[in-house]
């Protein structure tokens, strides 16, 4: 007997759309705790949007201002200082807090169907793949074609050759990068659900009556701290960690344009600096 689950994690009841198996099979809990978590999320947008008002703010409008502030701060201290890629704020924001609500969700003492969205690893990957499919059209939008390849010869300060052998390396990089999105927040979230379910087996465990009650106390206890630090923190810092990663992204999407305009600041400076000494040295001649 346990306290939360019959099966172990990694199990999840299923519905078929059509006879054949495949992507025709969908996993039911996961559905109804998305759907749960975006429900809550579009609830929660509405009612700050439609409760903003001019000077003293409400707490929620509060609570959202000083976040979405934080946020775009870190876009444009970490990607670009103007506006241009502010529109990554509503993206990393409403992912960051998506993450959050399903995460939060977790600590309900239910096994189904509020079995964590981002424990399967469906929705993790596609966050994951949303994610890089906006990165890359940002980097095409933002470099061009022909700087858009480029990135994957970097490192720019090496000659064609040892660029050349790094052009493998660098594609492999781009390719796992929504493969170690998802699979990072994947597996601290499942890690998390395997614990509840090692900590709900010792609820009834023993043989005799003393032993049956221990182990049954023991585990409540140890559940509920774990449910806090796990829903709670962990839960907090990989929405975070999502987030700052997103954002991240977006920054290696424009690499190679610092590159260039470094290059075009140095030949500017030394080309003011030979004009100033051409002078002295004719006067020298």
């Amino acid at each position: 007997m346990n306290l939360l689950a019959a099966e172990s994690p990694g199990t999840h009841p299923t519905v078929s759309l059509c006879n054949g198996g495949g992507f025709c099979n969908l996993n039911s809990d996961t559905l109804v705790s998305s759907a749960i978590a975006m429900v809550i999320t579009v609830i929660v947008g509405l009612l700050v949007a439609r409760n903003l008002r001019n000077g003293r703010p409400g707490k929620l409008q509060m609570i959202f201002e000083l976040f979405l502030s934080y946020v775009r701060n870190m876009v444009r201290t970490t990607v670009v200082a103007d506006e241009s890629a502010d529109f990554v704020v509503p993206l990393a924001a409403t992912i960051a807090f998506f993450i959050l609500i399903a995460n939060w969700l977790d600590f309900f003492p239910l096994h189904s169907p509020l079995e964590p969205a981002n424990a399967d690893l469906n929705t993790t990957a596609a966050m994951g793949l949303v994610v890089i499919f906006v990165v890359e059209w940002y980097s095409v939008h933002t470099l061009g074609w022909r700087r858009f390849f480029k990135r994957f010869t970097k490192p720019f300060e090496m000659n064609k050759a040892v660029r050349a052998v790094f052009v493998p390396l660098n594609v492999i990089e781009e390719l796992v990068k929504p493969i170690t999105l998802s699979l990072r927040l994947f597996g601290n979230i499942f890690a998390g659900v395997v614990m509840v379910f090692l900590l709900g087996q010792l609820y009834g465990a023993g043989e005799s009556f003393f032993a049956h009650t221990f182990y049954g106390v023991v585990g409540v206890f140890f559940l509920i701290g774990w449910k806090f630090f796990d829903v709670f923190f962990v839960g907090s810092i990989q929405a975070f960690i999502f987030m700052l990663l997103t954002i991240i992204y977006f920054e290696h999407a424009r690499e190679g344009i610092a590159h260039e305009l470094h290059g075009e600041e140095g030949g500017r400076a030394g080309h003011a600096h030979d004009t100033e000494e051409s002078p002295a040295v004719a006067q020298a001649a």
